[in-house]
């Protein structure tokens, strides 16, 4: 991995099965568990349709026999597969409880096609907002509150959680940990229409020292800037659709941009965050993730670029 590259990029698929904290576990034990029985259930029908095609015919009338039929074809599967919707559903009972008092609270609204990231005290209400990317602090348990502006999305970190739908006008719950700091890569498992395929997330795990010193940093404001890329900012119109905390850009279409400079992605996970990225981002979004909703700026000359983008980069 290049510095360049952000990890999520460098690592991306995840390795689903190998979990790196305790709410990821029960998943991957599940999944185990149904590759195992998946594989049983195969070997026992082999078994059956070998002896019926080529075993002796005793055997094949057997096979045949209309109470074997019941036997395989009904009781076999009800009792199997009862067993394992009971099983899973008494491994992963916790991941998707309602919060519990003293626990950390992340609001993560799915939109087309990035997340809107909510940072909330013990009262649920809001105290820091940021964009597709989630900080938590390392061997602690965080709940997710999933919630979606539009259609249908879903959030899976495998290693982290399961997968976890979030649907118009419903509130779901999804808890994580990582045992260890890091950066761990999700994305929306549902098929949300347009570039869903490019809506990724990131999950950064902090020491806990480390994740008090980035919330409280990221509470301020960005304050003003005489860098002429604040006034290209401006004079594009880009503050009707983004916040820029401490200026007058207001904006909520958009991902709030007070410290983009400090995330690792740009377009929810498509390229790696830096100066160069950025200003290919701004001049033709479009042409990166086809489909989203941000306009691309072809007007802007090359010296505006390059302001504004160094002007974003600088909002750390």
């Amino acid at each position: 991995m290049t510095a360049e590259t952000p990890a999520m990029l460098s690592g991306w698929p995840p390795p689903v099965l190998d979990p790196a904290g305790p709410f990821a576990g029960p998943v991957t034990t599940v999944a185990w568990v149904l590759f195992v029985m998946g594989a049983v259930v195969l070997a026992v029908v082999l078994v059956a349709l070998g002896l019926a095609l080529f075993g002796p015919r005793s055997w094949k009338r057997r096979v045949a026999s209309e109470r074997l039929v019941w036997i395989g074809g009904l009781v076999f599967p009800v009792i199997v597969l009862s067993g394992l919707l009971l099983y899973g559903l008494s491994v992963t009972a916790r991941l998707s409880d309602a919060p519990r008092a003293g626990e950390m609270r992340v609001r993560v609204t799915g939109e087309m096609w990035w997340w809107r990231v909510a940072y909330l005290d013990g009262e649920g209400r809001e105290i820091l907002q940021d964009a597709n990317e989630v900080h938590i602090p390392a061997g602690r348990p965080v709940v997710l509150e999933l919630e979606s502006a539009d259609v249908i999305h879903s959030v899976w970190i495998p290693r982290l959680g399961g997968k976890t739908d979030m649907i118009p006008g419903r509130r779901n719950f999804m808890r994580l940990q990582a045992d260890e700091p890091g950066v761990y890569a999700g994305q929306c498992a549902e098929y949300c229409g347009g570039p869903h395929a490019l809506m990724g997330l990131v999950v950064v795990a902090h020491e806990p020292k480390a994740f008090a010193a980035w919330r409280e940093k990221q509470k301020g404001p960005a304050g003003p800037s005489s860098l002429p890329g604040a006034e290209v900012f401006s004079a594009s119109g880009c503050g009707a659709c983004h916040t820029i905390r401490g200026t007058e850009a207001n904006g909520l279409a958009g991902p709030d941009l007070t410290h983009v400079g400090s995330r690792q992605t740009l377009g929810a996970g498509v390229l790696p965050n830096n100066r160069g990225t950025m200003a290919g981002w701004i001049a033709d979004s479009q042409g990166i993730k086809p489909g989203n909703r941000m306009p691309a700026y072809p007007v802007l000359t090359g010296q505006e670029l390059r302001d504004v983008s160094a002007y974003l980069e600088g909002l750390k």
